[in-house]
Formats: structure tokens, sequence, C-alpha cells
């Protein structure tokens, strides 16, 4: 089946829209070929600004209609007490918020951009996204992680490189609580990091200590401005170490 034949039996649909490369392309593909599309993008405590942003951006390019819909994961206790499943708690929260918010709409299908590439026994949400009867496209149509990129640079969007970007909660050790403050303050140490040229790295907390993941190619960088990131970085932290197990 191909994205277009798809749309075709689902012309009517709602997204899951997080801005990312996966569900941008979803949202260029059902614009091009659904009757009737509205994306959802759920602003909660685990997304940083610039997800927010991008996916405006994005639906602005795409004359897409877009709902913003708050929602605070942290007030679920399955969530914010960070256990093994948190994701499949999460997700069942945050779909469970579109769902409702699409129906209320008029919407009856909402599709997310799980694609062909995503192992299903690596990602425990996808268990709450197949209970809530949610559609994964990319998936079924078998469009892989590097297809969707290719195809999102013909179709001349700018998401067809971003890195990928887990969400903040995936930053603080299982079963460590997750707070608002421990989750502002990756964002703040990552945001930093962003803005002296640091791309696909990940700064983790446990137990209010930061340890960076970078690729090695990075290493350079890194040294280069040494001073400045502790400095910086021990605004949130007590103290801020190198991973020199993760090489990029």
């Amino acid at each position: 089946m191909t994205i277009r034949e798809f749309f075709e039996l689902h012309p009517k649909a709602a997204i899951a829209f997080s801005g990312g490369v996966d569900s941008a392309f979803l949202l260029y593909a059902a614009v091009k070929y659904a009757d009737k599309v509205k994306a959802y993008y759920v602003k909660s405590e685990f997304q940083p600004q610039f997800e927010l942003d991008d996916a405006e951006r994005l639906a602005g390019e795409l004359a897409a209609d877009m709902k913003v819909l708050t929602l605070n994961v942290l007030s679920v206790p399955n969530v914010s007490a960070n256990p093994s499943e948190r994701c499949y708690y999460c997700k069942k929260a945050i779909f469970g918020a579109i769902t409702a918010a699409a129906m209320e709409d008029g919407f009856t299908v909402l599709l997310d951009g799980t694609n062909a590439s995503d192992d299903a026994g690596e990602r425990p949400g996808m268990r709450a996204l197949a209970e809530l009867s949610v559609l994964s496209p990319l998936r079924e149509c078998g469009l892989t992680k590097s297809q969707i990129r290719q195809l999102s640079k013909e179709a001349g969007l700018f998401t067809w490189d971003k890195p990928a970007y887990a969400c903040l909660a995936t930053r603080i050790q299982t079963g460590e609580e997750i707070t608002a403050d421990k989750l502002s303050a990756t964002e703040s140490a990552e945001d930093y990091l962003f803005s002296l040229g640091f791309t696909d790295f990940r700064v983790r907390s446990q137990e209010g200590h930061a340890r960076l993941q970078m690729p090695e190619a990075q290493f350079g960088l890194l040294l280069e401005h040494r001073e400045a990131i502790l400095a910086k970085l021990k605004e949130y932290y007590k103290t801020v170490s190198l991973d020199l197990e993760v090489r990029g």
C-alpha cells in the first residue's frame, strides 16, 4: 500500500503531531492526499520549546490545521514515578487527550508517525497506541526512516535532516522521580550545548549529577568550551562528567 492509497481509505483523519521527521512527513502527505486532516500537538513538561516551534512552523508552511493541547503529564503517578513502563503510561495519557479532542472535532481516526524502522519490542509506548486503536500509516506502508528523510527532502520539508530527539524524561534514570525542576534543568543545559554547536547529544541526569553523551567527533568542541560548559551546567547539576562508553 502507498501512502496515497492509505489516505484514499482514510480520507478524514486526526494526526498526533510532534514536529519530528516522521509526523512532519505524515502531515505533509495527509494535507496532500486526505480530504480533511487536523494535527494535534500535545505540550507537556516533557517537550522542549523548540519542538513546539518546529511544529508550528511546519504546520504554517503546509497551511495545515493544528491544535495545541496542554497536558500535565507529571500529574499521572505512573509517569512521574518513572518506572520501566513510564512510556506506556505517558503515551496512554497523551494519546488519550488527543483522542478526546479529535472526537470533539469530529474525527474518529487517529494516526501517528511510527515508521517501518521502529521496533515494537523496543518501544513500550507502542502497546498503548495499539490499545487506543491508533493507526501508523508510515509503518503500514513500509516506509523506513531513511526513506522518510529522502521523501521529506524531495518535498522541501525543513525537517528532513532533523536529528532524532527523545523526550526530556528519557534523560532521567529509570526509577528516579521526574520533577518539573529536573526537566527544566535538562532543557536549559541542552539548549546551552545546542547554542555552542553540539548536535546529537544527551545530558543524562542521575540524582543531581549530569553525564554528557555525544559523538566522539565532538570531543574537541567539548574541550574547547570545557570551562564555560562546566560553569553553565553546574548551575543545574552537582557534577558534570563525560560518558566515554557511548560513541557516536
